[in-house]
């Protein structure tokens, strides 16, 4: 299978909620963006939400980067996971759970992937606020394949107690 394919616009979601939360993501940002095959076109606004899962953890901060890359997906998920890895994400199996890093491919390109170890349009997006907000403000007209325009997703998506972050 070959490694790079012609540049596609990918999203990338980003969140944190442990350890400096706000410096994660900003190193994750870097991160993503010195890669090779990778070009940031554009970086959403930093929000807080509340955790999805237990509420025993603190608050979440998210945002949307958009990229150009030359990676095929799975590819992409790996360096992804890598970087994960490299800012001290642990997989414990506890759903929803607190974590250092949480990097996700949302859309890539047009395609719609289904594979066992990665969904795009990513499951949820259509539902959550950390997400579509985010994305919203870098990609207003945006349209999720399979689900339609991203403002109307945006309209059917309460905030949840989603807050832009200064």
């Amino acid at each position: 299978m070959p490694s790079e394919v012609r540049a596609q616009t990918a999203y990338i979601g980003l969140g944190s909620n442990l350890e400096q939360p706000v410096e994660q993501i900003k190193a994750a940002r870097l991160a993503i963006a010195a890669l090779d095959g990778v070009q940031e076109l554009a970086f959403s606004s930093l929000y807080r939400s509340p955790p999805m899962g237990p509420q025993d953890q603190p608050d979440y901060v998210n945002a949307v980067m958009a990229i150009a890359t030359t990676l095929t997906p799975e590819k992409l998920l790996a360096c992804l996971q890598a970087i994960e890895n490299s800012q001290g994400r642990v997989r414990k199996g506890l759903r929803w759970g607190g974590r250092t890093l949480d990097l996700d491919i949302l859309l890539y390109g047009e395609r719609q992937i289904r594979l066992p170890h990665l969904i795009v349009p990513h499951v949820g997006i259509a539902e959550r606020a950390f997400v579509l907000y985010p994305l919203f403000e870098i990609a207003p007209e945006l349209t999720v394949p399979g689900l339609g325009r991203l403002a109307e997703l945006v309209d059917n998506c309460p905030r949840d107690g989603l807050e832009r972050i200064a």
